[in-house]
């Protein structure tokens, strides 16, 4: 069964080879899909036969948001966390362990109801590819149910263990980064694509973190890293000293991490929403962007720094107070994310590429930062079966 989308008004197709610039732009345009592929793209008017047709009626559309760095499994609220940091209070890695006390006590059915119920909505938004870590379990079994699950909704499943040491390891840390890199990964490791480490003081040192990634690379994972979130710190060095595939946060950045970044293939993955949540400075993208690195953005959803599902938020916030364009962040958002997640097939709309497509009630992609939280996916299709609209 073949669908023909036609009558776009602007097609984000992130191929200059297809299109104008680094979006590679399209007018008018149309794209076929085929087995859950794009098989064509070009004018609206040259467009080949299909079996169905969508009319877009000049409206844009741009590739499946891909939220690179999430937090969907867990349960519970801190809303009252959030109200205190509105009040004043500074953010503080601490306050995982709240949330790792709900999940522990959580079924697995209210663990997959509530994940299944974020993706859903990060869905119905236009996010078509979500990342998923483990972190708020921090026991063998509670780390293991966490990533199987999470492997229920997405191939795109991160073990970290390493996100804080739990209450009960306060005064043996060690004896924790031990429990990480022997029983509780090799428990996850079937279930995981990524091994993950919060970098961080208050959560884990370097040296604890060179233990647990060379552990998780010997497993077969591929290392990512939360670095630099709440100050000047090792972890955007590692990261780039490990290959991993991103560096995630990158609040807090010196002339030499951006230099790493801008050589390396490790990208910096930025997380607006968390300093909108914590009131913590924005991250600068423009030194990244001109020292040639490569940057996602993600939500980071997760119940305490930063509970939105919103990537188009995400946008309007890049574009209004991080030195982005509208056209460098949607390409962050799409094609920067898959770069973090280092897939080829989702992340651009050209043949071969999965048939992710959002279609916005838009003229323009520039609409998503200039109608910030105004709802506005039309349509959205996820390897070619419509799945909002």
């Amino acid at each position: 069964m073949s669908l023909a989308i036609t009558n776009i008004g602007e097609l984000v197709t992130n191929d200059p080879a297809v299109g104008n610039g680094a979006l590679g732009l399209l007018r008018d345009a149309a794209l076929v899909v085929e087995d859950e592929r794009v098989v064509w793209v070009g004018p609206s008017s040259a467009a080949p036969a299909a079996d169905e047709g969508y009319d877009a009626a000049g409206r844009a559309a741009l590739p499946g948001f891909v939220d690179s760095h999430a937090h969907l499994l867990f349960a519970g609220d801190r809303a009252e966390e959030f109200s205190a940091r509105m009040s004043g209070q500074p953010y503080a890695a601490g306050g995982i362990r709240t949330t790792v006390a709900a999940t522990r006590g959580a079924s697995d059915d209210d663990l997959r109801a509530n994940l299944t119920r974020l993706v859903d909505e990060m869905a119905r938004q236009g996010t078509t590819t979500v990342e998923c870590k483990s972190g708020y379990g921090l026991t063998v079994a509670d780390e293991e149910r966490a990533v199987r699950i999470a492997a229920e909704v997405t191939d795109e499943v991160t073990f970290l263990g390493a996100h804080v040491v739990p209450g009960e390891y306060a005064h043996d840390p060690q004896t924790y980064v031990t429990l990480v890199k022997g029983e509780m990964l090799a428990a996850c490791a079937p279930y995981a694509r990524w091994i993950d480490v919060f970098c961080e003081q208050g959560a884990f040192d370097p040296d604890q973190t060179r233990e647990i990634l060379d552990a998780g690379v010997k497993a077969g994972l591929t290392p990512r890293l939360h670095a630099n979130q709440l100050g000047h710190g090792p972890g955007v060095q590692l990261a780039v000293a490990y290959g991993a595939a991103s560096a995630d946060h990158c609040t807090f950045l010196s002339d030499r991490d951006i230099e790493a970044l801008g050589q390396s293939d490790t990208v910096a993955t930025l997380l607006p929403g968390v300093e909108f949540s914590t009131r913590q400075p924005y991250p600068d993208a423009r030194p990244l962007l001109d020292a040639g690195a490569t940057v996602a953005l993600a939500t980071d959803c997760n119940p305490g720094s930063c509970y939105t599902s919103s990537m188009a938020f995400c946008v309007a916030v890049a574009v209004r107070d991080m030195g982005m364009t509208p056209a460098e962040a949607v390409w962050s958002a799409t094609a920067g994310g898959a770069a973090a997640l280092r897939r080829t097939d989702v992340g651009r709309l050209a043949p071969g590429a999965r048939a992710d497509v959002l279609l916005l009630d838009a003229a323009s992609y520039v609409h998503l930062a200039y109608r910030p939280g105004v709802p506005q996916a039309s349509a959205v299709w996820k390897a070619g079966r419509l799945t909002a609209s």
